[in-house]
């Protein structure tokens, strides 16, 4: 697959776990709240990052398709920890 269709479906699958968390967040505590504003920190870096990627506009380097994807693969993984926190 190439890294743009990747990264789309990445951001996809991001949208779609950050929307259920939100709804799951009212009933959290303090310390998974703080887990969850350091997430949406990430967000905002990958949504910039993912922006500047699909405005054809513009060159996209390697390396920041490769540097976009990590940090979306670091966002997943950390929706899946407080996804697992909140439902435990």
């Amino acid at each position: 697959m190439e890294l743009h269709e990747e990264l789309a479906k990445l951001s996809e699958t991001l949208k779609q776990q950050r929307d259920e968390i939100r709804l799951q967040l009212h009933l959290a505590g303090a310390d998974l709240k703080d887990e969850w504003e350091e997430s949406e920190r990430e967000w905002g870096h990958f949504k910039d990052k993912f922006a500047e990627i699909v405005d054809e506009s513009k060159e996209t380097s390697t390396e920041l398709l490769e540097k976009t994807r990590i940090v979306g693969e670091e966002l997943k993984i950390a929706y899946k920890n407080i996804q697992r926190r909140l439902s435990s």
